[in-house]
């Protein structure tokens, strides 16, 4: 009996392909998970001030959360569709990968003073359930989104896994902004 060694083998993947080691997904979870937690420690244990910030135009701090959070979430709008620029789905520019990368950066520097404000100034509030969510999401965010940046320097990541941590990401950031800076603008009006 002769045996063909170019023959496949099967119940053995190829050495050509790798198995993916969990490791590399574990850590920036660990990592986003430590985030969300110690932000929402520090929002509980924090005495909250009040106020931290207000800028000259606006109304109220109110005001200003609500129209930096709307800018967030239209800067993350443009990063979903420029991804689905990246990945095919829709036609783009070649500049698409660029677009993405700056809206991505532009919303995550609008998000930081509402977060910034909403932890020193609000703290992690629980007395009612929009509240609640919004305290429990917002920590989140953060957490998703560092284990995601994380995600994105590690290589050979299977293609599915971006797409749903980025889609999180924006989810997680609409319901924010759905708890917060839409419900200040129906209740007090959309004013600067």
């Amino acid at each position: 009996m002769t045996v063909d060694p170019n023959a496949a083998t099967q119940g053995f993947p190829s050495p050509e392909t790798p198995r993916p080691q969990p490791a590399r997904f574990l850590v920036p979870a660990l990592v986003g998970a430590a985030v969300a937690v110690a932000l929402g420690v520090y929002g509980k244990a924090h005495d909250p001030a009040g106020t931290a910030f207000n800028l000259a135009g606006f109304s109220s701090t109110g005001a200003v959360k609500s129209w930096l959070a709307t800018a967030a979430v239209f800067f993350a709008l443009v990063q979903v569709l420029s991804a689905l620029m990246l990945y095919g789905k829709l036609p783009g520019p070649a500049w698409s990968g660029a677009l993405h990368r700056w809206s991505g950066r532009a919303a995550f520097l609008l998000a930081v003073p509402v977060a910034v404000h909403c932890l020193y100034a609000l703290g992690y509030q629980t007395y009612e359930a929009r509240v609640f969510w919004h305290s429990l999401l917002g920590c989140f965010f953060f957490g998703a989104f560092s284990a995601k940046m994380l995600l994105l320097r590690s290589e050979r990541l299977p293609a599915w896994l971006l797409p749903i941590v980025g889609g999180l990401v924006f989810t997680v950031l609409t319901i924010i902004w759905l708890t917060s800076a839409l419900w200040f603008f129906r209740t007090f009006g959309v004013t600067t």
